[in-house]
């Protein structure tokens, strides 16, 4: 399954199906001190009178620059140092069990992240594409390819993506401030 996404920013983009169909939005208004996040999720419209399709909010990420961020789902509350603690030298894996008791670890690479079985088999099972202005290669929008094996999880997935590639553009900004001084 591809999702596609309108921006790469992830705090405030659409995400659509192969189809065109939205399935995520999220949206982080602009405010000083914490700011938060919001995970929708359409939710088809059993109206006959009413064809066109609702969001529902399914979560939130509250994020924190000292304390973890908080992250909710579904009404969940975790913190993000227990529930996708920090691995590595750099601090650039996050593992996470998902709510299938399944044991998940996103890698963050200078330009994408990449999601894995946190097990001896490392088997991806989704991917992030950057965007391509086809100077090189295809035309192509940014994405996320998910394996169709993580479909009942996708909620948790799509929430971990967000909070996962917000830290990877962060460290990536950190890393071209760094190197223009």
């Amino acid at each position: 399954m591809r999702l596609t996404l309108s921006s790469e920013r992830v705090q405030n983009t659409i995400m659509t199906n192969e189809e065109g169909q939205v399935l995520y939005k999220t949206s982080t208004p602009f405010r000083l001190g914490t700011r938060t996040t919001t995970l929708y999720k359409v939710v088809p419209n059993t109206d006959p009178d009413d064809m066109q399709d609702h969001m529902e909010a399914i979560g939130e990420i509250e994020w924190h620059l000292i304390h973890p961020s908080k992250m909710r789902l579904h009404g969940q509350e975790m913190m993000s140092n227990t529930f996708i603690p920090r691995h590595g030298l750099e601090g650039r894996k996050r593992t996470f069990t998902g709510p299938d008791d399944l044991p998940y670890r996103w890698d963050m690479d200078f330009r994408i992240v990449r999601l894995s079985r946190d097990d001896s088999t490392r088997q991806e099972l989704a991917r992030s594409h950057r965007r391509s202005f086809g100077i090189i290669g295809s035309k192509r929008d940014p994405s996320l390819n998910v394996d169709p094996s993580l479909t009942h999880i996708l909620d948790t997935v799509v929430l971990t993506f967000v909070y996962v590639e917000k830290l990877r553009m962060d460290k990536e900004e950190e890393a071209y401030q760094s190197a223009g001084q």
